[in-house]
């Protein structure tokens, strides 16, 4: 039996669902994606038709498939040590607050499987000592959430990591689990992960003193943009450090901060 095809009509509904339930916009040449993510939530709801599915997810009968909806068209993508300057700023900011005995609190707004937060997590551990600190990582995929909490990944995926942090940090699999790596329990229970839809209002998560925001904006229209933004902002402290993608740029979406450096803000 063969998949439907998807028609311009309903991929239209579906750029609508993932707009309003995640505020990202998909471009017509998202079709072919979002009809292989969804064609095996066809085949296992026995489904005959996207139209039939797209009812499915609205009408509020299975909250669960929405947010599976959801975990398949939103794309993820992340490594270790990811745009090296912005940990090389991490590690100065977090001897500073050492030095002056003052706790680090760090997020990751869109942490994806983990490994943006695991390198962060790596840099305090170093430049802190026993000054504390925190590292909350989250995203809108459950699914993702579950990788990164496990903290498991192909050996290939560590290759930017120092050779020092990778010993210190990681345990390389063997036997069965060879030709993975695993962060070290004492790093992994640094690292708290939450759910958090960044299009709608935050859940009371605090404030930070450093907000990773990478790579995220360039799925938003404009108004989105500033939306998310604004409401990252509200949990960055004053003066605190906003990082975004080297590709993105907060001209023309806030004025609550000040540029320092490429990809990198201050909170005025």
């Amino acid at each position: 039996m063969h998949d439907p095809v998807i028609s311009e009509r309903e991929f239209e509904r579906f750029q609508r669902f993932i707009h309003e339930a995640a505020g990202i916009r998909l471009s017509p040449a998202k079709k072919a994606l979002v009809s292989g993510r969804l064609s095996r939530r066809l085949r296992e709801h026995a489904l005959g038709s996207y139209d039939e599915y797209y009812r499915l997810l609205t009408s509020g009968e299975q909250p669960g498939e929405v947010q599976t909806a959801i975990d398949l068209l939103t794309t993820n993508e992340t490594y270790f040590f990811r745009e090296p300057r912005h940990f090389e700023l991490l590690e100065r900011l977090a001897r500073e607050a050492a030095a002056a005995a003052r706790p680090l609190r760090v997020w990751s707004a869109a942490c994806s499987s983990g490994e943006e937060c695991y390198t962060i997590a790596m840099v305090l551990a170093e430049a802190m000592g026993s000054t504390p600190w925190e590292v909350l990582g989250t995203d809108i995929s459950t699914r993702v959430l579950e990788r990164a909490r496990r903290g498991l990944y192909p050996l290939e995926r560590t290759e930017g990591i120092p050779p020092a942090l990778l010993k210190r940090h990681c345990l390389r699999g063997t036997g069965k689990a060879e030709g993975t790596l695993l962060v070290s329990r004492a790093l992994r229970e640094r690292v708290r992960f939450a759910q958090v839809n960044l299009n709608r209002p935050l859940p009371a998560i605090g404030r930070f003193d450093v907000v990773f925001l990478r790579n995220v904006m360039i799925y938003f229209d404009a108004g989105t943009k500033s939306q998310i933004v604004a409401r990252v902002l509200g949990q960055l402290e004053p003066g605190g450090h906003l990082m975004i993608g080297h590709s993105e740029t907060l001209h023309g979406v806030s004025d609550a901060v000040r540029q320092i450096a490429p990809s990198t803000y201050v909170k005025r």
